[in-house]
């Protein structure tokens, strides 16, 4: 109990620190997530159309993905040095995985039959793709961002060790001053937020998931 009481103490002191590194933190995970989008969603339409594409893909990704986020900083620094650019490149690279695979497998699970009588009503290939194929997907590629989303969130935490800021400013400040409420503090405002971004993600997903009639 005391070691709670200390953490809020610390976190009523120290508002404005807690809310610039909250800041840090949301603008690398937003930044990450927006350019892991706009890589990994076209990459996934564009592997599933075809198998040796697709295989090699996401051979490559499902590799960087094994990769411990802190070897993976040790590989950025010598080439991008410190600092939001290598943080940011870590975590895009982490989340292309699941953005990539399901907009590939949102594709793919668009039953031939669909297309096909759309295909029969006149669409080209385009309007196959944005009228039919992507809003049918939509669901399945929402969940790879939201995972990616969710899972970035947490990782940004690892950015503080190559000067991105973050959170994980807090938590490491007070590991190196055994100050046991600034860790604390920090490790709470950590949990208390990932929590609250998933919880309201998967608000959204429920919502779209009823909207698109796959899920109660």
């Amino acid at each position: 109990m005391e070691l709670l009481i200390g953490a809020w103490n610390y976190f009523i002191s120290k508002q404005d620190l807690m809310i610039i590194v909250l800041r840090e933190h949301v603008n690398l995970v937003l930044w990450a997530t927006l350019l892991t989008i706009l890589i990994g969603v076209p990459l996934g339409i564009l592997i599933a159309r075809t198998q040796k594409v697709r295989d090699i893909v996401l051979g490559s990704v499902s590799v960087l993905y094994t990769i411990p986020i802190l070897a993976f900083f040790g590989f950025l620094i010598p080439i991008m040095g410190i600092g939001s650019t290598p943080a940011l490149v870590a975590l895009v690279i982490y989340g292309l995985l699941p953005v990539i695979r399901n907009s590939c497998v949102g594709i793919t699970q668009v039953h031939p039959m669909v297309k096909e009588a759309a295909r029969g009503m006149g669409t080209n290939n385009w309007q196959l793709l944005f009228k039919v194929e992507i809003p049918l997907a939509f669901p399945v590629i929402f969940a790879g961002i939201r995972t990616a989303l969710v899972m970035n969130f947490s990782l940004a935490t690892y950015a503080v060790f190559i000067g991105a800021g973050g959170m994980g400013r807090i938590i490491m400040q007070g590991i190196r001053t055994f100050n046991t409420s600034m860790l604390l503090a920090g490790i709470l405002m950590v949990v208390i937020t990932t929590v609250l971004l998933e919880r309201i993600i998967g608000y959204v997903d429920v919502r779209i998931q009823k909207r698109f009639s796959l899920g109660k």
